[in-house]
């Protein structure tokens, strides 16, 4: 992949404006939005208000919160171990990422389970600590597990980096991998050092990405956007691709989660 150029991006940030800063009411406050907004109704919402210790995630918050456990990450080279990684603390949930006996320690959570449903508007507040080695995926996925079925995410990127987004092209499975939607990255104009709001709108035909309420990016083939049933996946692991690195065991930090929100599609008109 290569980075978009950077007149295009700036044409397509100013003529989004305005669709952006109207469709993001809920970007520019620290608390978590509650009600339905226009052609969205909220279904799930998560402010993580219930502390919870190492091992205690699953008992307070479900096992899908807990997410799966036991094995490797996308790379190989790190574990899903969420009960040494996942808490929950001051209203944030944590990912402790770090390595202990000699494999990095990586979490992925189902906020709002596994049924999933058909397009929405997906909403989360999180910043994370300069961690090398690292990244995120925070991903719709197919509930069937069929990967042919397409694949959306935001934010993903290195947790030392900008975040970009992406959507897989649904029937477009070929020899273990996919085709992208858009087919070049476009990246969030800042890193998640600091708290950020990234939000993901998937409406029929169209998938748009907004970081603090303004437009980064969206899908450009109708034909080749999810239709069917997909869940909400906050994973973090270790860096994949020709360019990753493996996180040094020194490396150490967090992740954090202050909100996460989910809506269902309700057009209007």
């Amino acid at each position: 992949m290569v980075r978009r150029n950077s007149n295009f991006m700036a044409v397509v940030a100013i003529c989004a404006i305005g669709t952006a800063l109207m469709a993001a009411s809920d970007e520019t406050t620290t608390s978590m939005p509650t009600g339905d907004l226009p052609g969205w109704k909220q279904t799930f919402a998560q402010d993580f208000n219930t502390p919870a210790g190492l091992g205690e995630i699953a008992r307070v918050y479900g096992e899908d919160i807990r997410g799966y456990s036991g094995f490797l990450d996308t790379s190989g080279n790190g574990t899903y171990t969420p009960d040494s990684v996942l808490t929950v603390s001051a209203g944030k949930l944590d990912y402790f990422l770090h390595t202990a006996g000699g494999e990095p320690r990586v979490a992925s959570t189902v906020p709002f389970g596994y049924k999933g449903q058909t397009y929405g508007r997906f909403s989360i507040r999180f910043r994370s600590d300069p961690l090398p080695g690292y990244k995120i995926a925070f991903m719709l996925w197919p509930s069937s597990g069929n990967w042919n079925e397409g694949e959306i995410d935001w934010p993903e990127g290195g947790l030392n980096g900008q975040m970009f987004p992406a959507s897989a092209i649904k029937g477009s499975y070929d020899d273990g991998a996919m085709t992208f939607d858009p087919p070049t990255h476009a990246y969030s104009p800042t890193d998640s050092s600091d708290w950020h709001v990234a939000t993901t709108e998937w409406t029929p035909g169209k998938v748009k990405w907004f970081w603090d309420g303004g437009l980064v990016s969206e899908t450009t083939v109708a034909s080749g956007v999810p239709a069917t049933n997909f869940r909400w996946t906050l994973q973090a692991e270790t860096e994949i691709g020709e360019d990753a690195t493996v996180p040094n065991p020194r490396t150490a930090g967090h992740l954090q989660i202050d909100w996460a929100v989910q809506y269902a599609y309700t057009p209007t008109g």
